[in-house]
């Protein structure tokens, strides 16, 4: 893999790497010093068909190729990402602002997905019953769709592409990847390394844009599918539109996690696991804790939560002290800053307020410290929308049903847990709760590959969910065969020469 990062980010189409004809460029930015680290282009309609059309061809010998060679290519591919953890993780940091820690993260979390579809085989096999009906047996195929698009964030700029291709291409697809604008580098280092572990020209395809780009993909009779992680109104837009022109979609969108302190729980794992939650990886994660429901004496806790917040700032990736980085971009920050003011004139009360924070030697960063709102009431903007910063927000009920009450009269449904050391109240909470992914004393319940990512309600707009067996559901259709032999015909096969005159 090359980390030379070049002043114009190609395109990837047909196996190679194109330089675009667009006349439109976009500054992709370090987001702790302002530095412009390359521009990505805004691809232009004929590229994108050459994308399209390269993902199709490929696509007529990729279904083909038996799946044990499937399966030995993402073998391939995740040790190559595993070599080169190290390196991607820089890249990472560099266009996200990621600490290195967080970054190495992020590309485990992808290549765990990669090992799991190196799993096809046994992820793709069929059905089967004897019998049926008198010497008549019905089996199923699960084959592959043709071309699949996904447009990936800025948040996790190699998991995420890792959620989606890795997995429709082990199923026989080709993929087209239009990645964030924001931090496209790493989805390119990806593509790389996938080209060196022997993909086939065409399988994969990489395509830069906004939204123009993304609704030309929504609209193309060829795209099949389209997997999407986003905000709210873009999830709506993509799913929408993508199924307007008759597509399956797949559509995450936004979060507002909330974390539930019952009185018995360890306060020191709570402690712990709260503030890492909440404000890691600048709390630019759908999966972040951004609520903290305090259940009767456990209210008492919340000096204890402010003074743990406190310790902990925002810092370059290089600083081994930072314990997250920037925001993205100064449009993110601006709309953070927003909702603290708006947290701050709402009646909330600030106990730590990140605003002013500064970090040294680094005067164009898009820095945002830890921020702490208590007596937060559920009709407040910092607890309606996800704010997507770190800004956390402590909301006081009085018992357990209150406070699944609460979580489930919220729109989202993408992640939430319970500290507790009550069995009882876990298992209630866990039955009882409008939310697709739920942890017991674990802050953040993102599940490993063999299970799927399961959003529920207004995080999710689609059926099959991502990666696991959901994923492969998503990327294939179900074939299924009715078969009848006649015992008659075994003694012309037995005999397939002989004449038979009829009379």
């Amino acid at each position: 893999m090359d980390n030379t990062i070049p002043a114009k980010l190609p395109l990837y189409l047909h196996g190679s790497w194109v330089q675009s004809h667009s006349h439109e460029w976009l500054d992709v930015t370090n987001p702790a010093t302002g530095e412009v680290l390359t521009q990505a282009p805004y691809t232009t309609e004929d590229e994108l068909q050459r994308a399209i059309d390269s993902a199709s061809e490929a696509f007529q010998n990729w279904r083909e190729t038996p799946v044990p060679a499937r399966a030995r290519l993402m073998l391939r591919y995740q040790e190559l990402l595993k070599q080169h953890q190290e390196e991607l993780a820089e890249i990472l940091c560099e266009e996200t602002g990621k600490t290195f820690e967080d970054a190495k993260g992020d590309i485990w979390r992808g290549i765990e997905v990669v090992e799991q579809a190196a799993n096809i085989a046994a992820l793709t096999m069929g059905e089967t019953v004897e019998n049926v009906a008198s010497s008549i047996d019905c089996y199923s195929y699960l084959q592959p769709l043709g071309v699949c698009a996904g447009i990936t964030p800025f948040n996790f700029p190699a998991m995420i592409p890792l959620w989606m291709f890795p997995m429709a291409i082990a199923s026989g697809n080709t993929f087209v990847l239009k990645p964030s604008e924001q931090d496209p580098i790493t989805p390119c280092k990806l593509a790389e390394l996938f080209e060196e572990a022997g993909a086939p020209r065409g399988v994969l395809q990489v395509v830069h844009g906004g939204r123009e780009q993304v609704d030309f993909l929504l609209e193309h009779p060829d795209i099949k599918t389209i997997s999407f992680v986003g905000s709210v109104p873009v999830g709506q837009h993509i799913y929408r539109t993508g199924t307007d022109h008759l597509k399956r979609v797949q559509a995450f969108a936004g979060a507002k996690n909330h974390m539930v302190v019952m009185p018995d729980a360890n306060k020191q794992a709570v402690l712990n696991n709260v503030v890492g939650s909440s404000v890691g990886a600048a709390g630019q994660r759908c999966m972040a804790i951004s609520v903290v429901v305090l259940v009767g004496e456990a209210q008492q806790w919340i000096p204890e939560i402010r003074d743990t917040m406190a310790k902990v700032r925002p810092g370059y990736w290089k600083d081994p002290k930072a314990d997250f980085g920037p925001l993205i971009s100064p449009t993110a920050r601006e709309r953070v800053l927003s909702y603290i003011a708006n947290g701050k004139a709402e009646g909330a009360s600030c106990l730590l307020d990140g605003s002013e924070v500064k970090v040294d030697g680094y005067p164009n960063g898009n820095w945002v410290g830890p921020t702490l709102f208590a007596d937060v009431m559920p009709e407040m903007s910092i607890y309606t929308d996800e704010i997507f910063g770190p800004v956390l927000c402590l909301v006081n009920t009085d018992t357990l049903d209150d406070a699944i009450r609460l979580i489930n009269d919220c729109p989202y449904g993408n992640g939430t847990s319970i500290f507790t050391s009550s069995g009882a109240a876990a298992r209630k909470y866990q039955h009882e709760i409008l939310v697709g992914q739920v942890g017991i004393n674990v802050p953040i319940p993102v599940p490993l590959p063999f299970f799927s990512f399961t959003g529920w309600r207004a995080s999710f707009y689609g059926d099959q969910h991502a990666y696991g067996k959901q994923a492969v559901r998503f990327y294939t259709e179900t074939k299924t065969i009715t078969a009848r032999w006649f015992d008659a015909d075994i003694e012309h096969a037995e005999h397939p020469n002989m004449t038979i005159h009829l009379k």
